[in-house]
């Protein structure tokens, strides 16, 4: 393999990208664009839910509980509608999202020691937002009657016959829990896939409907000349690409990388020549460059979107999905990605993760060197 002709094609495959702005803006502005875009509209938390309190009771304890909930930031209170107030119209008309109901002698019975039962209407229409909005009425409910219980001794003020239990959760990695913190890692593994294989697809596709690929044929160049001095300039933007997606994610986001900059940047070079490679077998396969984004986008945004865990769980997913997904290369490298970033671990840690990287970016080279081998190609 000669290492001018690699530089000939690497450098004329460079000078023509430069001389390409939307194929430049594709590689290094969609990237930070896609980021920007799904890093502030796609969050798992949710917050400011609009609720409406009935407050039939009206005394301290209930004014107290009220409190809890609007100063825990997750709930917005936007109505107080009095008794006798239709409140299945409140979430129809989506004036609210929750409706906390609290009956009369509420705080009676608290202070008697006996059960006060309060009612909280969700609208289920959105399951997930319901379930975790629920999960956060009953852990402010929680709160307050420990509150409530260490404040007076016990039920209706008696002495505790138990030592209470303490709790004290530590979470790590992600302390706020912050879904961004999640997202971002696989995010980065979605972009850098997406534009890596529609680079090199558009690339080779380009030089068949000029005809310039019959004039490349007929020269000394080889197969595998071609295909590393396609790739490497792709890969060089690629890379770059990738620092200007970290440095956002930290300046924006606050996400920064906890572990080596160098295992990040080996996998990120491993995951990146795969999808490189499987741009250039796409090439292989199709001859206009419409075909060749159409092929390339669905075969590589859907499965790192959809078969990767980058947003749905895999577990959740029904055994043939699973199964699939585990040939699709983003699933490994978000694990990678996620260790690497938040977690701080090394390479050594995902030895199989990496293996399958590895292998698959030897295998479509493989495929794609057979392909572009071929003469009718």
């Amino acid at each position: 393999m000669s290492l001018r002709k690699l530089w000939s094609v690497a450098w004329k495959e460079l000078i023509q990208s430069a001389r390409d702005p939307l194929s430049l803006g594709m590689l290094l502005g969609v990237p930070c664009m896609m980021l920007l875009l799904y890093g502030y509209a796609l969050s798992f938390d949710v917050r400011h839910i609009r609720l409406a309190v009935q407050d039939n009771d009206k005394s301290a304890a209930s004014r107290d509980l009220i409190a809890s909930f609007v100063n825990s930031t997750y709930f917005d209170l936007v109505a107080t509608p009095p008794p006798g107030t239709d409140l299945e119209k409140l979430t129809a008309r989506r004036v609210a999202k929750a409706v906390l109901v609290i009956p009369e002698r509420t705080s009676e019975d608290l202070a008697a020691g006996r059960p006060a039962r309060l009612q909280l209407l969700l609208d289920g229409a959105d399951a997930n937002t319901a379930s975790t909005v629920l999960g956060y009425a009953n852990a402010l409910v929680a709160a307050a009657n420990v509150s409530r219980l260490a404040g007076s001794g016990g039920p209706a003020g008696g002495k505790l016959t138990l030592a209470p239990i303490v709790y004290e959760p530590r979470v790590w990695y992600n302390p706020e829990l912050d879904s961004t913190h999640f997202l971002i890692p696989g995010l980065i593994g979605f972009i850098l896939m997406l534009t890596a294989v529609l680079s090199t697809a558009l690339s080779v596709v380009r030089e068949k409907e000029r005809g310039t690929m019959e004039q490349i044929r007929v020269t000394s160049l080889k197969p595998g000349e071609l295909i590393v001095g396609k790739t490497l300039p792709y890969l060089g933007i690629s890379l770059a690409a990738t620092g200007l997606i970290l440095v956002a994610a930290r300046s924006l986001f606050g996400v920064a990388v906890a572990g080596s900059y160098l295992h990040l940047f080996a996998a990120t070079l491993i995951y990146l020549i795969g999808a490189l490679g499987f741009g250039l077998l796409i090439s292989s396969l199709v001859d206009t460059q419409a075909m060749a984004f159409q092929l390339g986008a669905l075969s590589s945004m859907l499965p790192a979107i959809f078969l990767s865990g980058f947003i749905f769980p895999l577990r959740s997913m029904p055994w043939p999905l699973r199964w699939i997904s585990y040939g699709v290369p983003a699933r490994y490298f978000n694990v990678v990605l996620r260790g690497v970033i938040l977690k701080g671990a090394g390479l050594e840690s995902y030895p199989q993760d990496m293996g399958f990287l590895v292998l698959y970016a030897v295998v479509v080279l493989t495929l794609a060197y057979a392909r572009l081998s071929r003469r009718e190609v």
